[in-house]
């Protein structure tokens, strides 16, 4: 049996591939990979990526979700605001796009996910560190921190 070791990418259905582009690119940095015309674009996160995929239109849901993992959680909460999202003042922070597609912001910091230090490096955010909290969460699990 295959060992879950990661996420390679993401793949989300949005109504209009342009537009998607315009939205994510208002409240997160990233490197347009490439497209393929109008159907589909890949949004680079380092050594991972969304794939945002043209399609038909699927109702919300209330629990379905992805979580993106930024360098600046209450920067991103500050650029959702004034850019009229509705999003909680503090705490989590959850939001939807204009398809319907939740998703969930972390700050690197705060989380056990990692990222090896030559990506980190390649991305130009050497300086990231864990906190206590995230770095005693990996210790538990035997994986460093």
């Amino acid at each position: 049996m295959a060992r879950l070791i990661g996420i390679n990418h993401v793949a989300l259905e949005v109504g209009d591939i342009d537009e998607a582009i315009r939205w994510y690119g208002r409240y997160f940095e990233f490197e347009l990979r490439g497209r393929i015309g109008d159907r589909m674009a890949f949004l680079d996160m380092g050594d991972q990526f969304i794939a945002l995929s043209a399609g038909g239109s699927v109702e919300p849901d209330r629990s379905r979700h992805f979580g993106l993992v930024v360098d600046d959680k209450e920067g991103v909460r500050a650029a959702m605001r004034a850019g009229g999202l509705e999003v909680r003042a503090a705490g989590s922070l959850d939001v939807r796009d204009p398809w319907g597609n939740q998703i969930q912001v972390v700050d690197y910091r705060e989380i056990q996910f990692t990222k090896a230090p030559e990506v980190l490096q390649g991305m130009g955010l050497e300086g990231l560190e864990k906190t206590e909290a995230a770095r005693r969460e990996l210790r538990e699990k035997g994986l460093g921190g």
